[in-house]
């Protein structure tokens, strides 16, 4: 009887860890490319029932795939979006990425040379190459396998939305790191993958890079609790300080205000009309030059007592390391409401050779649009949660002062 009664109560654990939690969950792999790009997957019904692995941008304003062989079969577009349609126009003039490499965005009706259907070429931009193309929107299926319990992934239960998708031939991704086919846009856009996301699966991203390639990290799609082992009774939201979201006319990215950088109790104050940018593109967070330099200044001096090397492009503070590892002062991210967002040591140097490591900050140029963007070193093993349903930002600075990381997530199916 008592066994029975246990089990009894396990089932009414899960079941109210579903009902409390609805959210899906996916790996996020890391690529071993000088840039560090990060991908997830997804399932798609078309050309058959298979997963393909997308690259994560949190600045995409639309999604898009591989889903043809050759650019002239259109018969392999299953539910073009239309020209006459108001997503084309959305696509082409609102929604489109916009480059001075590509054609001016209009919504001239086009049938393609063959005749098989119309379609509606929209622009994408490579976050690979920076080349512009051209892809074929398309009414797609995206299925996710994993509900996540609070605690356990407790079932493979399909969620299945239907997004408006970019159709591309598989060539498009040659440059792209080995079998990612696909662009995951994870921003604020109507047309990204969030806008699709329905009860129970709120609009919130809670994602949450690895540091290395040979474990993945891990993507929440809608609330949590989060747990990451071995803490698995610590609910990461509980650790996380929180900001407002801002809105940027030209971007479907996420931005935060940032009033100073301050290290070793130095402040270098940030023009209150800049702007910080989160990329998931750009490896180590890039600064204006006049920012730049004030913090290249200070970090010179706060370090003096570690030998310095020579530099390795693209940084511009090196340190010889061959006798101990480096440990230095804290980087803070002084956020627009008071709240601070630490570097650590972990985030803010790295080791570029066996001897040399190097402040993992990058000169972005006197008149970068963006003041600020932070790279993807900054928040590896960092927990971010992205929640468009109330425009906030939560963030946990290093995972590893918790004694964690973004590769201690359980992807056991709990029976």
């Amino acid at each position: 009887m008592q066994s029975y009664m246990l089990v009894l109560i396990q089932i009414i654990a899960i079941v109210h860890d579903a009902l409390a939690s609805s959210s899906l969950v996916v790996p996020v792999n890391k690529h071993a490319a000088a840039n560090s790009l990060y991908s997830t997957h997804a399932y798609f019904n078309y050309p058959q029932y298979h997963q393909q692995n997308l690259l994560i941008d949190l600045d995409a304003p639309f999604m898009w795939r591989s889903s043809f062989p050759h650019q002239e079969m259109c018969e392999a577009c299953p539910n073009p979006v239309r020209c006459e349609e108001f997503q084309c126009t959305d696509l082409r003039t609102t929604f489109s990425y916009e480059s001075p490499l590509c054609p001016p965005p209009t919504n001239n009706s086009m049938d393609d040379e063959y005749n098989y259907c119309e379609i509606c070429p929209v622009n994408v931009i490579s976050p690979v190459t920076g080349e512009c193309s051209q892809v074929i929107p398309t009414y797609d299926q995206f299925m996710f396998t994993r509900s996540y319990g609070g605690r356990n992934i407790i079932s493979r239960n399909l969620y299945v939305t239907y997004p408006t998708v970019g159709s591309t031939p598989t060539w498009t991704f040659d440059p792209f790191p080995s079998s990612v086919v696909g662009v995951m846009a994870l921003s604020s856009s109507p047309y990204a993958l969030p806008a699709y996301l329905r009860n129970p699966v709120n609009r919130i991203i809670a994602l949450c890079l690895p540091s290395t390639v040979s474990t993945p990290g891990v993507l929440f799609l809608g609330n949590g609790p989060y747990y990451l082992n071995p803490e698995s009774n610590v609910d990461i939201t509980s650790l996380l300080s929180y900001t407002d979201l801002l809105k940027h006319p030209k971007s479907f990215g996420y931005f935060i205000g940032v009033n100073a950088i301050v290290i070793k109790n130095r402040s270098i104050n940030i023009p209150a009309n800049a702007t910080t940018k989160i990329s998931t593109l750009d490896p180590y967070t890039k600064l204006r030059t006049d920012i730049y330099n004030d913090v290249v200044r200070r970090f010179s001096r706060v370090t003096k007592r570690i030998p310095p090397a020579k530099l390795v492009a693209p940084f511009g503070l090196c340190f010889n390391n061959s006798v101990n590892g480096i440990k230095v002062p804290d980087i803070d991210l002084v956020l627009q409401d008071g709240k601070k967002w630490t570097i650590s040591t972990a985030n803010s140097v790295k080791q570029v050779t066996e001897d040399v490591a190097c402040l993992a900050v990058v000169d972005n140029g006197p008149t970068s649009e963006h003041a600020i963007v932070v790279g993807t070193y900054q928040f590896e093993d960092n927990f971010l949660l992205f929640n468009l349903e109330n425009s906030t930002f939560g963030f946990s600075s290093s995972l590893l002062h918790r004694h964690t990381s973004c590769s201690n997530f359980n992807f056991t199916i709990s029976q």
